[in-house]
């Protein structure tokens, strides 16, 4: 069990290096180029979104704000991960500030910077035609948040949509397969047997669905850029609730 303020730090680092292989990647890049994975952006979009996305969480920490901002663009100049990481760890894993899901501290806005790069770095190397590579470890930041987002009910579109997922004997499997132990596994369990509540444990356990991949590719498969019919992605039993539950559960990934 690490600390928050161990987490914290991992947060950052990861935000920092995602970001300067994103900017390494994009540095002499022509910034026209359609972004397949984002329809209807540019590069020149895309590198712009995060930075306008960095400023505003930057903004949100350094005046530990108490509600909501709406993000528009163009609202602030665009703001460096080095600038975003330097104010989170300036106010540390325990400052209360608003963010619309736990933990209502700088670690969540640290974790979520940390993941928009990881997952935008793969559309800018998508874009440029690179080869894209992320360790296990920095993957699984990614799908710790998503699974955790994914028991929430602001994540999903409606009430009546979370709830049409639950009923008996819905079980969803995730297994990242180039990770040791059980920290790459997760059972998601949607049975209704705990009221409205969505349990989830890390667990090696038959459901009525599995997926397996390697981290990497499963994160990318929970944000769109894969499928389950692509090479590497394994999915076993009724695959129909997985889409389901991807769709209903990630509402919150597509909003602007």
């Amino acid at each position: 069990m690490t600390s928050p303020a161990a987490d914290l730090e991992t947060y950052c680092t990861t935000l920092t290096e995602q970001t300067d292989l994103l900017s390494t990647h994009t540095r002499t890049a022509d910034e026209s180029l359609p972004v397949p994975t984002c329809p209807g952006w540019t590069l020149a979009d895309l590198l712009r979104h995060v930075g306008d996305t960095y400023a505003w969480a930057e903004r949100l920490v350094r005046t530990r704000a108490a509600g909501p901002e709406h993000l528009t663009a163009g609202q602030t100049a665009p703001v460096t991960a080095a600038h975003l990481a330097a104010t989170l760890r300036a106010a540390g894993p325990d400052t209360e500030l608003w963010s619309p899901a736990p933990p209502h501290s700088p670690l969540f806005w640290a974790r979520r910077m940390a993941v928009e790069a990881t997952v935008h770095r793969y559309d800018a190397d998508r874009a440029l035609g690179i080869p894209y590579e992320l360790d296990p470890a920095t993957a699984l930041i990614g799908l710790g948040e998503w699974v955790e987002m994914s028991t929430l009910p602001q994540a999903f579109p409606s009430a009546d949509a979370r709830r049409a997922l639950l009923g008996p004997g819905r079980t969803i499997h995730l297994h990242a397969t180039d990770t040791p132990d059980a920290a790459g596994e997760w059972l998601i369990d949607l049975t209704g047997e705990h009221g409205d509540d969505i349990p989830v444990r890390h667990a090696h356990e038959k459901a009525a669905v599995a997926v397996r991949a390697p981290a990497a590719e499963l994160l990318l498969l929970m944000y769109g850029r894969r499928t389950l019919a692509d090479d590497g992605v394994e999915s076993f039993g009724d695959t129909a609730l997985f889409e389901e539950w991807l769709k209903n559960s990630g509402d919150w990934s597509r909003r602007p």
